[in-house]
């Protein structure tokens, strides 16, 4: 575990999560589910490609045909305005890591830079995107916006040590030396990796309003017999509010609000908020138990921790 403090290239940092792609069998059971259920918008579609958005951002979501059922991709946008993709195309390379220049490859984004992240996961990081917005949500959940995306990964060390020195992510928080909670925007955790048998998503993340919207979540998924794997509880890291069930292809999926955030990384400690155990509340090692997993009650039941999904 490192929670360095190094500044990084402005230049070449992500700054946020852009969209997360999926590749499933049955893309109209999943469509159905995002758009009906979580309430996501159809951007734009294609006979085998489906882009998924809400109201204050663009597509959030990509769903494409495939054979296998499993998160294929992330994309990360860097400054529209002080972003460099020619210095940060460089800086993979010189990891040994072979990446390319694409254009127009997604709708709104012009030019990408596509690359694998150590644990062979696609990624896309861009600068510049055509923001469409103002997507009507009538129905399901309708979450503010995709939040974080966590793995399982066989070599956390390494895949670290990727996103803080190539992709400029800050670590948040550990919980033992196995599990790592890393940001590239003010929210508590961007993407967070734990240490595992296989490489592959273990959850992926929607932030909702508040703990009103939270209620109002579990009622729709309750209405359309969706279990709740886990939750509603508070987390010690990060101390969001979460819910978690399973998407129509097995998928993990949290609900989550009230994250941690580090509005001003000069001053280095997550905004104090009442449930704080610590004020200032700074980035830490956290002991494993309920304290760091569960505020409110019990730990993580066996369905969290058993396969993510249901059709390997």
């Amino acid at each position: 575990m490192y929670l360095t403090a190094t500044k990084p290239n402005e230049a070449t940092r992500a700054r946020r999560l852009a969209y997360i792609t999926f590749q499933t069998p049955d893309l109209e059971r999943l469509v159905s589910y995002y758009i009906d259920v979580v309430g996501l918008s159809l951007v734009e579609r294609t006979s085998d490609v489906v882009y998924l958005g809400v109201s204050a951002q663009n597509y959030c979501v990509v769903l494409k045909s495939g054979k296998e059922t499993q998160c294929t991709g992330l994309s990360f946008q860097i400054s529209p305005q002080e972003g460099d993709l020619d210095a940060l195309h460089k800086l993979v390379k010189s990891q040994g890591i072979a990446a390319e220049m694409r254009h127009d490859a997604h709708p709104s984004i012009g030019t990408g830079l596509y690359f694998k992240d150590p644990k062979g996961t696609n990624i896309e990081v861009f600068a510049k995107r055509e923001m469409n917005g103002g997507q009507s949500l009538s129905r399901g959940i309708a979450p503010e916006k995709l939040g974080h995306v966590a793995f399982s990964v066989t070599d956390i060390d390494k895949i670290v040590r990727f996103y803080v020195d190539v992709l400029g992510f800050r670590e948040s928080d550990w919980i033992g030396d196995f599990f790592a909670f890393l940001r590239c925007s003010p929210d508590h955790h961007t993407v967070n990796f734990i240490r595992g048998k296989t490489d592959r998503m273990h959850h992926v993340a929607f932030e909702l309003k508040d703990w009103s919207h939270v209620q109002t979540a579990c009622e729709t998924l309750g209405k359309r017999q969706i279990p709740l794997l886990w939750g509603p509880g508070r987390h010690g890291v990060g101390h969001n509010i979460f819910t978690y069930h399973r998407d129509t292809d097995g998928h993990i999926v949290e609900l989550f609000t009230e994250i941690d955030r580090i509005n001003d990384e000069d001053l280095g400690y997550f905004e104090p908020r009442p449930w704080h155990e610590e004020f200032p509340q700074r980035p830490k090692v956290w002991q494993p138990g309920l304290a760091a997993a569960n505020l409110w009650g019990i730990e993580a039941p066996l369905t969290m921790l058993e396969k993510q999904n249901h059709h390997d």
